[in-house]
């Protein structure tokens, strides 16, 4: 069996988090991400019913802490404010 090859952190930003592979999750494990918090266009009716529309929840930062993300995000140009900082698990 080959051994998987490590995919470099830059692979996963732009992706949504539940496109996340469980090789990727376990490679990243302990790692944090920073996600685009929920925001009312994500929100659509279905059934008549308001639901949150996770697709359009993207991956915009991964680093060791939550504080590093933090400084790739304002790096961007982007208001941390609008993000949730998540650590990734092993699965």
């Amino acid at each position: 069996m080959a051994a998987a090859v490590p995919q470099e952190p830059h692979t996963i930003i732009g992706r949504f988090p539940e496109d996340l592979s469980i090789a990727e999750r376990n490679q990243h494990a302990g790692k944090w991400m920073a996600i685009e918090r929920y925001v009312p266009t994500a929100l659509r009716e279905e059934e008549g019913k308001p639901q949150i529309d996770l697709r359009q929840r993207h991956i915009r930062a991964l680093g060791r802490t939550a504080v590093e993300c933090l400084r790739q995000l304002e790096q961007a140009g982007l208001d941390p404010r609008n993000f949730e900082f998540t650590q990734i698990r092993r699965m």
